[in-house]
């Protein structure tokens, strides 16, 4: 048993470091713990060259971007969770420069930073523009971390967040994914802010250690999720390099090899979509630009061949960054053929909180992609790392504030033992065989069904495909025999399960929602 902490922090990405360094100036004593390297998860993905980062350009800009941020939403993002988001993202990129120390990048001057590729995807102004890179995020943070006393547990993965009968938190069940062992970690509060929906689909542009179980696993502690339905899908590269964003501003520039014919042949008219389609990065049904990210869905798993046709005078600034970094970091040049599919990329929703970052459950804190309601049907490109940022501040301080005044309860480490002892004695547990076969055939249903093309028939499929396989994850705990299971093949089982979990109440929401709205397109 591991000595209680006041503030134990799930998730090593911007939103974690964030609310862990907030907690720890606060006064708190503090833990991450993260299923893979610390500075992981999808806010240091390396298929793109680092974080954009927008806020209001002024005061007088944030009443604009409050009704931009509900009109892309679509009318469905919470107008609380907007307003103090958008009011708390200066003060959070003044923080993180001034205070924290972390140089971020700036357009070169104030006649590129009114370029329209500077206008974020989504949007129709240009607004506050920073760019975080990991590399100085990294140095700044990790000597903050070391000063700051705050205890790291790299690879440590959540498996249960453990209440006091039903009242509020006492701390969780981790898993240690070196030493295959299971252990119970006292706390007083717990920030959950351990990304997206990613982990769920064949292919998507998040880091490996994006396991989107965590939002199961909230679940099962009594909390509530929001706006789950919408996600973005972004076009993304398969080859020469496999897993790298599409830059979007780029599509005015693109060549297409369209075997499918679903593109205008008319080349004016190719070139107006074209034209509207560089204005965001994901997927909407929302702009009449659709077909082109149809186009590409289906070309299939292989992509679609893309060439570039660069102006070569004048090219933007923006334009010219991206190409560069291709070049630099993949060995890509203009002149290459690429070839784009479609990838499940970030989430808009997630874990119900409000404007403090509470969840319904007493103690546990949530901030970053894993949450809901500061978002809408679309959001506005550079709004996921102000996400990050603003409510894991928010999260940090409040986490700190309500960890620092809990007493100690005696009964707390009998608890979390019980309930290691539970998992031990009665959770369904999977051996590597099994869990692949399942995790893949999860992912291969929500990648047909849960992408682009949505239906009443393909989500019903969906739906009896995963409660299958929840039958199938059950079934081994079920048949346990004389065998004692291994913490490993335990934790393989509630990953499994939690992932399932998470599957089933998107497509639920996805096949509720009947109307097309933004990212989340009917066919029907």
């Amino acid at each position: 048993m591991h000595e209680e902490t006041d503030v134990l922090v799930i998730g090593g990405g911007i939103a974690g470091i964030v609310a862990s360094i907030e907690a720890a100036r606060a006064g708190a004593n503090v833990t991450i713990a993260c299923a893979g390297p610390l500075f992981g998860g999808s806010s240091f993905y390396p298929g793109t060259w680092g974080l954009g980062l927008i806020g209001p350009a002024d005061e007088k800009d944030e009443a604009d971007l409050i009704a931009t941020i509900e009109n892309v939403g679509c009318g469905v993002a919470d107008p609380a969770l907007v307003e103090t988001f958008v009011h708390n993202i200066r003060p959070a990129i003044e923080w993180l420069e001034q205070e924290l120390g972390v140089p971020l990048k700036r357009p070169a001057s104030a006649e590129s930073a009114r370029e329209v590729t500077f206008i974020p995807c989504f949007d129709h102004a240009n607004r506050l523009w920073r760019g975080i890179t990991r590399e100085a995020f990294e140095r700044v943070a990790r000597a903050e971390i070391e000063r700051l006393g705050i205890e790291l547990l790299e690879r440590c993965e959540l498996m249960e967040i453990v209440r006091d009968q039903h009242g509020p938190v006492i701390g969780t069940i981790l898993y240690d994914r070196r030493k295959h062992e299971l252990f119970p970690f006292p706390a007083k509060s717990i920030i959950l802010c351990s990304g997206g929906t990613g982990g769920l689909f064949e292919r998507s542009l998040t880091s490996r250690d994006v396991l989107s179980s965590a939002h199961g696993i909230a679940l099962d502690a009594g909390c509530s999720l929001v706006n789950i339905e919408f996600m973005q899908m972004m076009p993304g590269l398969v080859s020469p390099a496999r897993g790298i964003v599409f830059n979007e501003k780029t599509f005015r520039y693109a060549v297409f090899d369209d075997p499918t014919g679903i593109l205008p042949a008319d080349r004016n008219g190719l070139s107006d979509l074209l034209e509207a389609r560089s204005g965001h990065g994901p997927f909407t049904c929302r702009l009449g630009d659709e077909l082109v990210d149809m186009t590409i869905d289906a070309a299939g798993e292989d992509g679609i061949a893309v060439h570039y046709n660069f102006p070569k005078d004048d090219a933007p600034e923006f334009v010219l960054t991206f190409a560069q970094w291709m070049e630099d970091e993949l060995g890509i040049t203009p002149n290459d053929e690429l070839r784009v599919a479609m990838y499940a990329h970030a989430a808009n929703g997630g874990i119900r909180i409000d404007a403090h970052a509470r969840t319904n459950v007493q103690g546990l804190f949530a901030c970053g992609e894993v949450t809901g309601g500061m978002h809408g049907a679309d959001r506005i490109g550079g709004l996921s790392s102000a996400n990050g940022l603003v409510f894991g501040r928010i999260a940090g301080k409040g986490a700190a504030n309500h960890g620092t005044a809990m007493s100690i309860r005696i009964n707390a480490d009998s608890i979390l033992k019980e309930s290691l002892e539970r998992i031990r004695m009665s959770a369904a547990p999977l051996d590597d065989m099994d869990a692949s076969r399942i995790t893949k055939d999860m992912q291969r249903t929500m990648s047909a069904h849960a992408m682009i093309q949505r239906s009443e028939e393909g989500l019903a499929t969906a739906l009896d495909d995963i409660e299958r396989l929840q039958r199938e994850a059950r079934y081994h705990g079920d048949c346990r025999g004389c065998v004692i299971p291994t913490d490993a093949t335990l934790a393989r089982g509630i990953r499994v399960s939690s992932q399932l979990k998470l599957a089933q109440a998107m497509l639920q929401a996805m096949r509720s929602r009947t109307e097309g709205l933004g990212s989340h397109y009917r066919a029907d």
